[in-house]
This record gives C-alpha cells, sequence and structure tokens, in this order.
C-alpha cells in the first residue's frame, strides 16, 4: 500500500506532469509572467465551464472574497451574514473592510448555513448574506436568494471549496457554484479541487457593471495605465499558476467524480456504524446519489458520537493516517471575532460540531487499499 497522504499532490501531478511542464516552460520562454495569454485563456475557458459572463482572476481566495465586497460598495458598519462553521478568511475579510460581521449557525447535516438562522440575524443595518459551500457541497442558494430579494440584500458566495458543485433547482434546473449570487470568490489554493502550484483565486459574476469595477479593484484601481479611477489592491494570478489551471480545468469534473467515487466507498464501509454520521448533501440524499452533483467533496468529513474525537485523531495519526479537524473553535469563540453581541444559545449546532467532525484524506489518487485500510482503523478505535 502507497503512504496515505491528506491530499496527494505529487500522485496527481505525476499523471499531467508532461503537459504541465509544457505549459510553465512556455511561460518560461516568453516571460509573459503577469497578464499573460494564458491568464486570459484560463478566464476564458473558466468563464465557458461555469456558464458566467464574466470571471475576474486573482491573487488569491480571500483577495478574491475581499474585492467582491468592495465591488459592491459596502460602507463600514454594514452588517454582513455569514456561517460560524467555516474558515475564518470568510470572516476575516468583513472585518478587514470595516464591516459588521454578523455571525450565525449552521446545519446539523450538510454542515451549511441555516436558513432560519439567516432570517433572525437580518436587521435595518444587513447589506449582504455570504453564504460558504462548505466542505464541497452547495449551500440552500434558493431560500438564501428568496431572503435578499425580500430584504434587498447581496448575495457573495464563498465558492473556495466547491469548484465544480452544481445547484438543482426545485424545477430540476442547474447551475455551477458561483453563478447564483451577485458574485462569487473562489480559491485555487494547491489542495483544492481544482488547484494551481502556489497562490490564485478568482471572482464570478453575471453583472457587466461590477465585473468592470471589480476589474479595475484588482490592478490597483486602474482601467487605464497610471489613471487610478477606483481605490484598487494588487492582486493577480500569475502566467504560471494559469498554465496550471488550464492544464486541470479540463480534468475536473474527473477529479470530482473521482472524489465522489472514493466518498461512497467510505460512506458504504460505515453504513453500519451506530457512533458515525456519513455525509448528507442539500437535497436530503442519505450519502452520494446518482443524480446530482451539489457535492463534490473538497473534504470527507464525518461526525462521530460516544467517541472520544481527539483520541481517534491521535488513534490514526499513530497509525500513519493524516486527518484534519475543520474546525476546532467556532469563529463567535475566536479572540479576534468575539463579540457581545453572540448568545451561546444562538451556536448549538456549531458548538457540537467543533467536538464531533473529523475529515479523512480525500483526493483523486486514493485507492481501494487505502481507504480500507483507512475504515477499519476508524471502525477498530470506535468499536473496541
Amino acid at each position: 500500500m502507497k503512504k496515505i497522504q491528506m491530499v496527494d499532490l505529487k500522485g496527481q501531478y505525476n499523471k499531467i506532469k508532461e503537459t504541465v511542464n509544457t505549459q510553465i516552460q512556455a511561460v518560461l520562454d516568453t516571460t509573459s509572467y503577469i497578464n499573460g495569454p494564458l491568464v486570459k485563456d484560463f478566464q476564458k475557458n473558466l468563464e465557458n465551464y461555469l456558464g458566467v459572463k464574466h470571471v475576474i482572476p486573482c491573487a488569491n481566495g480571500t483577495d478574491a472574497l475581499q474585492v467582491a465586497m468592495m465591488g459592491l460598495g459596502l460602507k463600514p458598519g454594514d452588517e454582513v451574514i455569514t456561517a460560524d462553521f467555516t474558515f475564518a478568511a470568510t470572516v476575516e475579510v468583513i472585518a478587514l473592510l470595516n464591516l459588521t460581521p454578523v455571525l450565525v449557525d449552521v446545519n446539523p447535516d450538510d454542515f451549511n448555513i441555516n436558513i432560519e438562522a439567516i432570517k433572525k440575524a437580518i436587521t435595518p443595518k444587513t447589506k449582504a448574506i455570504v453564504p460558504v459551500h462548505l466542505f464541497g457541497q452547495y449551500a440552500n442558494m434558493e431560500a438564501v436568494m428568496e431572503i435578499a430579494k425580500e430584504h434587498n440584500l447581496f448575495v457573495i458566495e464563498d465558492n473556495a471549496q466547491a469548484i465544480g458543485a452544481t445547484y438543482t433547482y426545485k424545477d430540476g434546473t442547474k447551475a455551477k457554484a458561483g453563478t447564483i449570487g451577485h458574485v462569487a470568490s473562489t480559491s485555487f489554493f494547491p489542495s483544492k479541487n481544482l488547484g494551481c502550484y502556489g497562490d490564485g483565486g478568482a471572482i464570478f459574476t453575471n453583472d457587466d457593471d461590477l465585473a468592470h469595477t471589480i476589474r479595475g479593484i484588482v490592478n490597483h484601481g486602474m482601467y487605464e495605465r497610471y489613471h487610478h479611477d477606483v481605490v484598487g489592491v494588487n492582486s493577480r494570478l500569475d502566467s504560471i499558476q494559469a498554465a496550471v489551471l488550464n492544464t486541470k480545468l479540463p480534468l475536473l469534473d474527473g477529479y470530482n467524480k473521482a472524489r465522489r467515487k472514493a466518498a461512497s466507498k467510505y460512506n458504504e464501509a460505515f453504513k453500519n456504524e451506530t457512533k458515525i454520521t456519513t455525509p448528507k448533501t442539500v437535497n436530503g440524499c442519505d450519502g452520494i446519489c446518482d443524480v446530482c452533483d451539489c457535492h463534490v467533496f473538497h473534504q470527507y468529513t464525518l461526525k462521530v458520537s460516544g467517541v472520544d474525537r481527539d483520541a481517534l485523531v491521535q488513534h490514526l495519526n499513530a497509525n500513519n493516517i493524516p486527518c484534519g479537524v475543520y474546525y476546532p473553535i467556532p469563529l463567535h469563540s475566536q479572540k479576534a471575532y468575539k463579540d457581545a453581541r453572540y448568545n451561546e444559545a444562538d451556536f448549538t449546532v456549531t458548538n457540537q460540531l467543533v467536538k464531533e467532525v473529523i475529515s479523512l484524506p480525500m483526493h483523486t489518487e486514493l485507492e481501494d487499499d487505502q481507504i480500507k485500510f483507512i475504515t477499519d482503523t476508524v471502525k477498530e478505535f470506535i468499536n473496541r
């Protein structure tokens, strides 16, 4: 059995090595390192894949989220509602822009933002909602958009973990992750489903005027060299990263399919374990169904009950099985984001999840013998 990796980037690279190296060499030969033709090619290719009018590449996923908010013209003191159970970058950019983060609880089954909690949190100062498509699964966007329309709010999709996921509306129509809200952000961090070999990110929107504003923001506020029309930042996707992403984009659906296949095998192995809750989808499917692809399994995350989760982590590590706890501390409890407005009773799900969740290795190169060893080792611990 090969050594088990949390994310096997080397194994994935070896399968596309020749093409990637050729593409990178082309960048080196042309020396078009910034805003070169490969960046423009990737932008168009991603627009076509997503079915979105505008993709604006940038330096990383955190910048993408910040620039999206800057483009909407949100003002200091405006309230932005987002999930308590997610990575800190989501709330970090809200605070950096002197906006007011409003953290709310999530669902116990799919870990995504709770619709009733959003409704409860809305005040006259609320200007935007940031649903996070956590661990690779789409949030309940129809409900989010209905709330936004009723209250005249912006919706900014945090799509850092779910590129390639597809949302299925109640009427059966479909949309790719990041194309339903007013604007969306994504990350191309190396471990993402579509990852580059450094930092990278992008912003998506179907709004022509917003896209124009954002293109200026990512380039120091310039539309014409040395003419600064808006306050901007320096956030660009470099050509070498675009070369990698252009190589991997046509493979993304296959990568996501491989992840779902691995998740199905995990689910099958754990189906009779009463102390383990396997992932459920936003559409209510128990496991991974054959009729939708709302979950692309950036992470494969279990809940364990009646089990010492931290001891399980130690047991897996002792058996050379990497794992992760995403996330061990709620954002509302983090020193940087504590606020007297928050009531612990409003975060019952998040406060429980941080004690129960554990993420197992998930990537495109997982092999059957590795999955069997991982699942056997988990079951050995919880049943002893």
